[in-house]
């Protein structure tokens, strides 16, 4: 076990170097390259969801895939020389990913009885755009608002809480299982320490934010405050979400690109549900960043 947690602790270190390297010296345009490539990595674990063991379907899904992230580019208005995106189109498309991310939360209940309404190789295809493109979309959005890469790095950060809280405080506490039909592992004792975690994170980055980038009025603070609550919801629902679509098609990890994590979808399960939803709220909390 303590093997295991210095292979997961080193990668998500190489990990967390590269994120913080990419976010804060690239460009935003050369980002939103950056997260297409992260995005077409994920599509490609996303296709063993959907168990498209031909070469061809599999070609066919990425580029589908590609033929969306293009699609964006030209839609917002993403290109070298862009100062912002548009951001009501970006809204639209946040929009959509949460309203889908509340249906997949929606999917988890009555699992494996309740499969047979949404097994079928086109709709967890659907889902895979569905999930992949809102958080291309969110986390460009994030870098053009703050080209530093700040607020990115803050989502990040907060979905990584969640996740750690959950583990330690799951592997010291936990024995009420969350749901022993998805992910046997998981309590509701992990639950409450990754929102403890979660939220202690979040006091400490509204009051830097507050302090160095945009002063911010207490009803702004107080808002920002329960994207805790935003972050640990969503982040929960799209590890759940992910493990059942590994148990529907019978593997353990979504690919074998991280050691120690499994694959790119194993690490970014939460932050791909968490996206739609915090990126909204900053839209509409922080209106002196439009």
């Amino acid at each position: 076990m303590v093997s295991d947690l210095r292979q997961r602790v080193i990668t998500a270190l190489v990990l967390l170097s590269g994120l913080v390297t990419a976010t804060s010296l690239l460009s935003p345009f050369l980002f939103a390259l950056f997260m297409a490539a992260v995005v077409l990595v994920g599509g490609w674990e996303w296709a063993g969801f959907v168990q498209l063991d031909q070469r061809r379907s599999k070609l066919g899904f990425m580029l589908t895939l590609t033929a969306g992230v293009v699609g964006l580019f030209l839609m917002l208005g993403v290109t070298p020389d862009a100062q912002s995106v548009d951001g009501f189109r970006v809204a639209m498309l946040l929009w959509l990913g949460l309203l889908f991310w509340v249906l997949a939360f929606i999917m988890l209940w009555g699992y494996p009885a309740s499969a047979h309404h949404w097994n079928d190789k086109s709709k967890i295809a659907l889902m895979g755009l569905c999930a992949l493109l809102p958080t291309w979309v969110g986390l460009v959005q994030l870098k053009y608002l703050q080209t530093e890469g700040f607020l990115v790095m803050g989502l990040v950060v907060m979905v990584a809480a969640v996740d750690i809280g959950a583990y330690f405080f799951g592997i010291a506490l936990g024995h009420t299982k969350l749901a022993p039909k998805l992910s046997p592992n998981k309590s509701w004792e992990g639950v409450w320490g990754g929102l403890l975690t979660c939220f202690t994170l979040g006091v400490l980055l509204v009051w830097a934010l507050d302090q160095f980038l945009i002063p911010l009025t207490r009803s702004q603070q107080l808002t920002l405050l329960l994207l805790s609550l935003t972050v640990t919801f969503f982040g929960v629902t799209g590890d759940l979400v992910e493990s059942m679509l590994k148990r529907n098609c019978h593997i353990k990890d979504s690919g074998s690109l991280l050691p120690g994590h499994g694959g790119l979808l194993d690490r970014v399960d939460g932050l791909m549900a968490v996206t739609p939803a915090f990126v909204l709220t900053l839209l509409l909390t922080l209106t002196d960043l439009e």
